[in-house]
């Protein structure tokens, strides 16, 4: 390829069109939204319509929609409140929800990342207040059965919380079926603006506000709205349409066929339609990330949220995939990407794994 090839949505999607112009638009309206004279009003205006279209493509009330700073806050105010002794986490949650339930007793999870729901009802014997488990993985693209660990979950008594960051524009996301009590959203997996994201919040339900001092968001998150940002959000959610598989199955075939001993983590699970998580035995992550890199492709290893470092995936390890956990790239795809950069990265692969898959490797001469 002659120009560079992004190949990490998962990290951040690039910024669309729709989400541009409804900013430039925004930026032009220089009142607060909580002022109640006509430039105030204005900016409420685009603030309250932005929240309308979150809602429903995320099939929920325009009142459930809180605004937020970004995904990672949307599920620190989901758990906030909560003493990690009184929850169970899954074993695959992403740090944002890993790190402040961190001494929860966790859901393990099967060999493709799926939660064992009867393990699950176990732990719930002893009933906890509060349960997360995510929507879709942003490693590995495995969907969790929300909707059954919803009902396991109601019944025990207990909150759900979902982190559906990654799992939202990608496939169809629906609050009410879901049966969560809390979910998380974020506006740049899904062509919209860094720093911006949103919890939804069924009715009956309370949490408790990480920021105070003032009734922004019902009370719920203190401090002037990012007119902005909430309405490139949601000219993002608006334009964001679920995915098909065709072009994520059509990579990972070209890459079996390079080389047989490749490993599709979560191969065998639902799984997100744009995401590949690619074991190569006997590389670590690092090179193979830093050699396609060099090659003029970016994709990524484990999560993008480690301040640039590359480690070894905590949710892989969780799947049982002792070494495998450092050797596994994340490769995620966007509406734009196409058939002709899939093709280009499949012959990069295969170049780097002859180059450099351990000496005995299966991999045919026609790679």
């Amino acid at each position: 390829m002659t120009t560079p090839v992004y190949l990490d949505w998962n990290a951040s999607a690039p910024l669309g069109e729709p989400a541009r112009a409804a900013m430039a638009h925004a930026f032009t309206v220089a009142g607060n939204p909580s002022s109640v004279h006509a430039a105030g009003r204005a900016a409420r205006k685009i603030v309250e319509e932005a929240r309308a279209s979150v809602a429903s493509v995320a099939g929920a009330g325009a009142a459930r929609i809180v605004f937020t700073g970004g995904g990672t806050e949307a599920n620190a105010l989901a758990l906030n409140g909560f003493a990690p002794a009184d929850c169970i986490v899954s074993a695959v949650e992403h740090d944002s929800v890993w790190a402040p339930l961190s001494g929860a007793r966790v859901a393990p999870v099967d060999r493709d990342g799926i939660v064992d729901l009867a393990a699950l009802e176990a732990l719930l014997a002893d009933r906890p207040k509060l349960v997360a488990v995510m929507l879709a993985n942003n490693e590995t693209g495995a969907i969790q059965p929300v909707a059954e660990i919803a009902r396991l979950t109601r019944a025990a008594g207990a909150r759900l919380h979902c982190d559906a960051v990654q799992a939202f524009g990608k496939i169809a996301v629906d609050f009410e079926a879901l049966g969560a009590d809390t979910l998380a959203l974020s506006a740049h997996k899904i062509g919209g603006p860094q720093g911006v994201g949103a919890l939804i919040v069924r009715e009956s339900v309370q949490v408790n506000p990480l920021l105070s001092g003032g009734g922004q968001e019902t009370g719920l998150r203190a401090g002037t709205q990012n007119v902005a940002g909430i309405a490139g959000f949601g000219a993002a959610a608006l334009a964001a349409a679920p995915m098909a598989a065709g072009l994520r199955d059509a990579l990972e075939n070209a890459i079996r066929t390079a080389y047989v001993g490749v490993a599709i983590h979560a191969g065998a699970a639902p799984r997100l339609p744009n995401t590949s998580c690619i074991g190569l035995p006997g590389v670590s992550a690092e090179t193979q990330v830093m050699t396609l890199d060099l090659a003029g492709f970016a994709v990524s290893a484990g999560a993008a949220c480690s301040s640039g470092k590359v480690k070894a995936s905590r949710t892989l390890a969780a799947m049982g995939a002792g070494t495998g956990a450092g050797e596994a790239i994340r490769v995620s795809l966007g509406p734009t990407t196409t058939t002709e950069e899939i093709d280009a990265f499949a012959r990069a692969w295969a170049a780097l794994a002859r180059r450099l898959a351990p000496a005995g490797a299966k991999i045919p001469a026609a790679a």
